[in-house]
């Protein structure tokens, strides 16, 4: 079985039902603890950084990671942290691709 950071996002048609509450549970305990849900619709996460220069190097890490898997996070960029949050907008709710971009981004 591959873990979630070895599989790869797939295009969502827009018709597939977004996660239920257990679907959601089974997934995030394979993602690190500093994910949140909120309201079963969007994971987020805040990445603390010393200071704006790591912040970026980060955000284009993750931009990287997002054009590769065709499934892009909205990014917050402050001072000294960057907040990540996934969600599957043709569904407006969670997917395996949310977890999968979670994973990988975990992996930075």
């Amino acid at each position: 079985m591959l873990l979630l950071r070895e599989k790869k996002c797939e295009p969502c048609t827009g018709k597939e039902k977004p996660f239920e509450k257990d679907e959601i549970q089974k997934f995030i305990d394979e993602i690190n603890e500093g994910w949140k849900v909120l309201n079963g619709k969007k994971l987020k996460r805040t990445f603390p950084f010393g200071n704006f220069k790591r912040g970026m190097v980060f955000a284009q890490n993750v931009a990287l990671i997002a054009e590769q898997e065709q499934h892009h996070p909205d990014l917050c960029i402050h001072y000294n942290n960057v907040e990540v949050e996934l969600t599957t907008h043709a569904i407006d709710g969670l997917s395996e691709n949310d977890f999968i971009m979670a994973a990988k981004i975990d992996e930075l």
